[in-house]
């Protein structure tokens, strides 16, 4: 983004900065406020195109006549007026009651191809990463696979134990391998693209960085404002929002919570608005959206207190007030992220199967939505990134620029795909047939909810008794 919009090292290390404290806060207004579940919160990358079409937007008016820094603020301000206006609209469908209305209809069945797209549809960031530097990335998920999978069996070790200490084991001897290589020589004859992703010195953003340096509110300057950017900035904010209820649920079967209930989602929704505005006002140039790498950490530890979290991103502010930290982390290889994406979507792919247990699969109507609303959620998105890729634009290319974007970011999005099919088809299809509220799972869904709402007025009065106590 930073390169794209005409910013160099320094520019780059402050957006750093900025991220790692916008996110650490958002995670503490989530875990306090929000959905309050075990999660994480992290910059989305449903924003990339409408960032993209403003960058280029920007270069292509000011080509000439402003040097790349001016140019670089002029960009971010216009991210940050539409990212605004778009935290607004987060804020409008979470506190509105849109998404209790959503939650209250969205059947097991569609929560199948949600969640575990939300996972699945990730796979460019994981073995397509490992691939960039194969001797780097396949050790990884080697060592990942091994420390968790293999050794509790051979050592007699618990394996919540071992899982919780597998990524800061992995990375630390796949990076020190790295650095071995690279040291060595073994990439200073190789391609340009491959010392970028291989070599553990390639970032040079330690000598940009600060050593402190407290972000501050609209650091670049006043934000812009143009309804262009604003209405593709809004269909990103939609997506992102889709996106974190995919991995809210997921984060609640990873981390043995009861099912998240309507108004525990309104929330959350309604607080990642809040930090969206939040990500504008310290001029991250993006959005907010729950991290799905953080719900298949659950997973892979088994550890869901929010008490772990918190202090996570106490420290998180921490780091992103030193900003030698976040530069010196820069250096990690991306094939070793690679690897751990790899390891860490999968749990949230498979969490989003387990609502199959509120269903009959047997029902060839559950079969078609399933199979139908999964495939397309895959092949649809597909196919707008090859066009793209092909063409230079979208299939949809009409003289409005900001049109276009809306198209192609609903569209590019998995998960997003994904529900809306699966959901307009199970409320559609068959929806007065006496078998459809069980093959939806829907009959259970009710009873779940009320047994956790008659456990949450059981632990209010608790409390209560508690307190006069």
């Amino acid at each position: 983004m930073v390169s794209l919009g005409g910013g160099g090292n320094v520019e780059k290390a402050r957006a750093i900065q900025a991220s790692l404290f916008a996110m650490a806060i958002n995670t503490l207004l989530q875990i306090c406020f929000g959905a309050r579940l075990s999660v994480s919160m992290e910059t989305s990358q449903a924003y990339i195109i409408p960032i993209i079409s403003i960058a280029l937007s920007t270069y292509n008016n000011f080509d000439h006549s402003l040097d790349p820094h001016k140019r670089f603020e002029l960009f971010i301000r216009r991210v940050q007026g539409a990212s605004l206006i778009s935290s607004f609209f987060q804020m409008v469908i979470g506190f509105s009651g849109l998404a209790r209305y959503f939650a209250r209809h969205l059947s097991p069945l569609a929560s199948v191809p949600l969640v575990t797209l939300t996972g699945l549809g990730l796979y460019v960031r994981g073995f397509p990463l490992v691939a960039k530097c194969i001797e780097i990335g396949l050790p990884a998920l080697a060592i990942l696979v091994f420390l968790t999978q293999f050794l509790p069996l051979i050592w007699k070790a618990k394996k919540e134990i071992v899982g919780q200490l597998a990524i800061i084991l992995s990375v630390g001897i796949v990076w020190t391998y790295a650095e071995i290589l690279t040291v060595a020589g073994a990439y200073d004859n190789t391609s340009q693209e491959r010392q970028i992703n291989c070599r553990t010195d390639s970032s040079s953003l330690n000598g940009a960085a600060r050593w402190i340096k407290i972000p501050q509110p609209f650091q670049w300057g006043t934000p812009i404002f143009e309804v262009g950017d604003a209405l593709s900035m809004m269909a990103a904010s939609l997506v992102a929002v889709i996106e974190s209820s995919g991995t809210f649920y997921a984060s609640s079967k990873l981390s043995g919570a009861p099912p998240i209930p309507p108004s525990a989602l309104t929330r959350g929704i309604g607080i990642q608005g809040i930090g969206t505005m939040i990500d504008a006002v310290f001029g991250t140039g993006n959005g907010s959206t729950a991290s799905v790498e953080d719900a298949g950490l659950l997973g892979l530890t088994q550890v869901g207190s929010r008490r772990v979290v918190i202090v996570s991103a106490i420290i998180m502010v921490f780091f992103s007030i030193l900003g030698k930290v976040g530069a010196f982390l820069s250096l990690i290889p991306l094939p070793i992220v690679g690897a751990l994406h790899t390891f860490l979507f999968p749990y949230v792919a498979s969490a989003g199967l387990q609502y199959l247990q509120f269903c009959n699969v047997n029902s060839f109507r559950s079969k078609f939505i399933l199979g139908f609303s999964l495939f397309m959620g895959l092949s649809v998105p597909q196919y707008f990134k090859e066009y793209v890729f092909l063409s230079g634009h979208g299939p949809v290319n009409t003289g409005f620029t900001w049109f276009n974007d809306i198209i192609q970011v609903i569209f590019s999005s998995p998960p997003t795909v994904a529900l809306i099919i699966a959901f307009f088809l199970d409320r559609t299809h068959t929806p007065k047939a006496h078998s459809t509220r069980k093959d939806s799972g829907m009959d259970l869904k009710e009873q779940y909810d009320e047994s956790g709402m008659t456990q949450e007025i059981y632990n209010i009065i608790t409390s209560l008794g508690d307190l006069c106590s």
